[in-house]
């Protein structure tokens, strides 16, 4: 027996590999673009800091001191300076090396095509031919590149010639799969639809639902294509693609009896994929649809693996792929899964990958891992009885070889283990040696995901500049212009650049503050999945927000972005809460009757002058509607989709309703909106304001928030019907418990100037006087909206904000207080405000005692400082040093406002904000 399982365990090792998911190796110049201790994990920016803790990451850096004949106790910056090493003494060897026992590469060519070696070249490593995976959302991106960048060939921007563009798109998509089904380098495709919109596609592609619904987004993705970017991440349009994918390798199956299998990625990814939609068991309706294409479930599925397995075990056509957990988990996550997938799904449908990527260290820990995972699996099931060593042998084959030589038509001997004749190497290497030498030792991880730079560069050509913009203390906007080629060099290096930590000491024009210290440095790192394209035709440019972090890269303590992100992560983490979040924003629309550079302030004659709440006169109509239309044109094709827009009281002032995402998400989006929307009015001629009190004897304009609490799992998507909710004594913690405890310290940071509280006022629907929460009631601060019978999830709408706060501040300073509440000492029932059903101001003694109302809000900003001063909890979770820097900023910027005139100053506020 001994000696069987002897023979078994040298199949496991020796058997030759047939790699079913991989990709390219990268090109000597852009060795350093991505960090090496990515190898291990799909972490990827801020998260990569903490993989060096991970097993994977240990397990891995053990195993690579053995390839790279290391000391046992060297650490990871001696393996990166031997890796490095290595590569200048003869690059084409470690390669060899690692690629030792591959026979035959499968290769989806489509990842970071620009930056790495065709798959061609890959042949001088292995005994077998590399064949492509070709992915087909890449290939429908070129076919619209092709069109849309096509100097000769011009389209027209309405409803028909976008129709028009989506036949030729459609035909154009149609004739290259047709193309590539017959093309023998071609073994297979690949569909990563799980990344852009899920994997729940409707199989039925050409229904009239599906296709009105493709043409639609079809037209959406024209307008973003036209400004350069190609990425397809449309529900309908990725749905069409798949599906008419599926349709032809059915139709060429039934033609020739055979076809060529699409691969799925599923499950594991990094943090641009929805966990929930990359569930393999939304495939079922498709694997059924198209009986005759063959499914291959990629990534082992996990953390969907038995999902996986399942699929593969009742249906002839699903594959399951065991691949990318090796190196990823660590040993007992990688045996686990194995087991999972063989306790059901026979091995005649398991295939072998090792998503090799980028370094060609990732195919040999890959394949380590995965022969000694496979051989305890096998030879445990040999030693329980349950095998044969001769069954167990088979299916060693089978998985590592056999499967895929005959799932993707290889025509490879039958026999793996046959005698197989060595490789000469071509005298070509893929390392050249002019390029030795050259390679650097990276010691720090790049902050920047790998995926948003290749989405960036395929910009390159169409866009002038980037602007990098964050907000200071008193809400303004700064921004750096950096020209696209200077910006994209920069995060290609893994680089940030650096301002005074002065900066956000300083008041709107620039004057410094207490708070302002002009010693140090903070380093702004952009947050590439900002990207909004900005609202100008020429200079074409996008913009990008940013943190503030210190010289390690952690958060810098003064960031608001950083900080509002700090703490919702704690929600998440402790709590399993996320917040959605969904703004109301309010803003008036002026004619200015002069610059205001002039002498005298200028004149701020509104929009309209009939306003009313909900209304639309017949007689400002066009004027109106023209402005309305450019806007959400204006925001649709920058996929901001506004949920409804009306008229408000104040005259000339609009609302415009924003939909519910997660709170940093929607910080994003509220940001780039209001950007969008002063630009559209500029282009009108008009000025665009958010002033609290713009006009003394109209209704003021706020921000108001709605949010809800959701599981983590739930409001990580942007799916409003996706927002679940949490019970209602979690709720009430948070929010009564904890927001309404510390409203006056919020209040500082949500109604930051003094005409702030001239806009909130009893019997004006602006929240009212007092501390106080009810149910749909619109003249306390807080106002609860119940669960609706149609199935919306309760939330809580914050209505002491105003549109000049600075935003990551007040939601920042909303989230603190919330986890005060979950985490303090619970209250009982008496101590704290009932559900308020009336109006405080027409309330009696009697009854704000019954409904426990206690405190006034704050009657001025002084009052909120104090309040803010005094809030010793609050401000240890806000930062003791940003609380009393935001105190000193708001102090010195209320006696610069106090020193003007009442016009001046109205004139001035209303230019900034």
């Amino acid at each position: 027996m001994d000696t069987a399982i002897g023979e078994l365990q040298n199949v496991i090792q020796t058997c030759p590999i047939v790699d079913n998911h991989a990709h390219n190796l990268l090109l000597p110049k852009y060795l350093d673009r991505y960090d090496f201790a990515a190898i291990t994990t799909e972490a990827q920016g801020a998260a990569l800091k903490d993989t060096y803790t991970s097993l994977s990451h240990i397990r891995g850096a053990n195993q690579l001191k053995e390839l790279y004949a290391l000391d046992e106790d060297a650490d990871w910056n001696a393996i990166l300076a031997k890796r490095a090493s290595l590569i200048q003494e003869d690059a084409a060897r470690l390669i060899r090396t690692c690629m030792e026992g591959t026979h035959t590469i499968l290769m989806d060519d489509g990842l970071d095509s620009d930056t790495v070696h065709p798959y061609q070249d890959h042949d001088q490593f292995t005994v077998g031919k590399t064949r492509r995976i070709v992915r087909i959302e890449v290939e429908a991106q070129g076919i619209m590149k092709g069109l849309i960048a096509n100097p000769e060939r011009r389209f027209s921007t309405d409803s028909d010639g976008k129709d028009a563009l989506w036949v030729e798109f459609a035909r154009g998509f149609e004739q290259r799969i047709k193309d590539l089904i017959v093309d023998p380098e071609v073994a297979g495709f690949k569909s990563v639809v799980c990344y852009r919109t899920g994997l729940d596609v409707e199989p039925n592609h050409l229904s009239e639902a599906a296709l009105a619904t493709a043409v639609e987004d079809f037209h959406i993705y024209v307008d973003v294509a036209s400004q350069g970017n190609y990425r397809i991440q449309h529900k309908g349009v990725n749905d069409f693609l798949v599906a008419g994918t599926l349709q032809l390798l059915s139709n060429h199956a039934k033609g020739t009896g055979k076809t060529k299998p699409l691969q799925f990625h599923t499950g594991l990814g990094d943090s641009d994929i929805n966990l929930l939609r990359s569930n393999p068991a939304y495939l079922q309706p498709l694997i059924e649809r198209y009986p005759h294409v063959p499914f291959v479930i990629l990534h082992s599925s996990y953390p969907y693996t038995r999902e996986a397995g399942y699929l593969a075990t009742v249906f002839a056509n699903a594959y399951l792929d065991v691949g990318e957990v090796f190196p990823m988990l660590n040993r007992d996550g990688q045996v686990s899964v194995l087991r999972h997938a063989i306790e059901l799904t026979p091995w005649s449908k398991l295939l072998w990958s090792t998503d090799g990527h980028w370094f060609p260290e990732t195919y040999w820990l890959a394949n380590k891992q995965f022969r000694e995972a496979l051989e305890v699996v096998l030879t445990a099931l040999v030693n329980y009885g349950d095998l044969s060593v001769a069954q167990a042998t088979d299916a060693a084959k089978a998985i590592v070889y056999g499967n895929s030589n005959r799932l993707y038509d290889l025509g490879l001997p039958l026999d793996p283990m046959q005698q197989l004749p060595k490789k000469l190497l071509t005298e070509q290497e893929m390392y050249p040696a002019k390029t030795r030498g050259t390679v650097p030792i990276i010691k720090s991880s790049s902050p920047y995901n790998p995926a948003e730079i290749q989405d960036l560069q395929a910009l390159e050509g169409s866009l002038d500049y980037i602007f990098v913009s964050w907000l200071d203390y008193t809400s303004t906007l700064r921004t750096r212009i950096f020209p696209f080629a200077a910006f994209l060099k920069l995060v290609s290096s893994g680089r940030r650049f650096t301002i005074t930590t002065g900066a956000f000491g300083i008041l709107q024009n620039d004057t410094p503050t207490p708070a302002c210290n002009t010693t140090g440095t903070m380093y702004v790192e952009p947050d590439l999945s900002t990207r909004c394209l900005n609202n100008i035709s020429s200079p074409s440019a996008a913009t990008i927000l940013a943190y503030w972090r210190d010289e390690t890269g952690s958060p810098h303590p003064a960031c608001p972005r950083g900080l509002c992100e700090t703490l919702l992560s704690r929600l998440s983490t402790t709590h399993n809460i996320s917040l959605a979040h969904g703004f109301e924003i309010e803003i008036v629309f002026m004619w200015r009757s002069q610059p205001p550079s002039a002498s005298t302030p200028p004149s701020y004659n509104p929009l309209t002058t009939t306003s009313a709440w909900s209304t639309l006169r017949p007689s400002t109509q066009p004027i109106v509607l023209s402005l309305l239309d450019s806007i959400n044109k204006a925001l649709s094709s920058r996929g901001i989709h506004l949920q409804m827009l009306h008229a408000e009281s104040s005259p000339g002032q609009f609302e415009f309703v924003l939909p519910p995402l997660p709170a940093l998400s929607a910080i994003t989006t509220l940001i780039h909106t209001r950007q969008i929307i002063s630009s559209v009015a500029d282009s009108h001629g008009l000025l665009s304001t958010l002033h609290p009190k713009p006009y003394p004897a109209a209704a003021g304009t706020a921000s108001h928030i709605h949010a809800s609490l959701n599981p983590s799992s739930s409001s990580s998507s942007s799916n409003p019907d996706l927002l679940t909710g949490v019970d209602s004594q979690t709720n009430k913690r948070f929010w009564v418990s904890g927001v309404l405890k510390h409203l006056r310290a919020i209040s500082a940071f949500t109604l930051p100037i003094s005409e702030s509280y001239a806009r909130v006022a009893d019997d004006t629907w602006s929240g009212g006087r007092w501390i106080a929460w009810g149910t749909q009631n619109r003249e306390t601060p807080l106002r609860r909206i119940a669960p609706s019978p149609m199935g919306d999830a309760e939330r809580w709408e914050v209505r002491c904000v105003d549109g000049i706060e600075n935003v990551y501040l007040g939601v920042a300073a909303v989230v603190a207080a919330g986890l005060l509440g979950l985490e303090g000492k619970e209250i009982g029932e008496g101590d704290e405000p009932r559900d308020c059903p009336f109006n405080p101001s027409k309330m009696t003694k009697a009854q704000f005692q019954e409904y426990n109302i206690k405190e006034p809000m704050p009657s001025n900003l002084e009052e909120a400082l104090v309040s803010l001063e005094q809030d010793a909890e609050l401000k240890a979770l806000l930062g003791e040093d940003l609380s009393k820097n935001y105190v000193s900023i708001k102090q010195a910027e209320k006696e610069m406002l106090d020193g003007m005139g009442e016009e001046e100053r109205r004139s001035w506020l209303i230019e900034r904000y």
